[in-house]
């Protein structure tokens, strides 16, 4: 039984997906596909991350996800393979 209960523990283990991070545009990607992609983001910072992008301009680097409020440098730091910056249209 042992046996089998380790088995099973072991297959569940490996069937759930580790985090794989996904190369994402900060500049031009939604919120949705922003906490879907970089670890650590959910809806809420996401929606922030857009929200400042439209309020203050492209991003210019990934170090100025900082100025996000609930966006800090361990979390950059987690995603900095991910994270993208692309050409986004200049602020209105």
């Amino acid at each position: 039984m042992t046996k089998f209960l380790s088995a099973l523990l072991l297959s569940l283990a490996l069937s759930v997906p580790a985090f794989a991070g996904q190369p994402v545009d900060i500049n031009s990607a939604d919120a949705a596909t922003l906490a879907a992609s970089l670890d650590g983001v959910g809806p809420a910072k996401a929606a922030a991350i857009v929200e400042h992008r439209k309020t203050n301009g492209a991003f210019k680097s990934a170090d100025e996800l900082a100025s996000v409020k609930g966006i800090g440098l361990a979390t950059i730091e987690r995603n900095r393979d991910y994270i993208r910056v692309g050409n986004a249209p200049a602020k209105p």
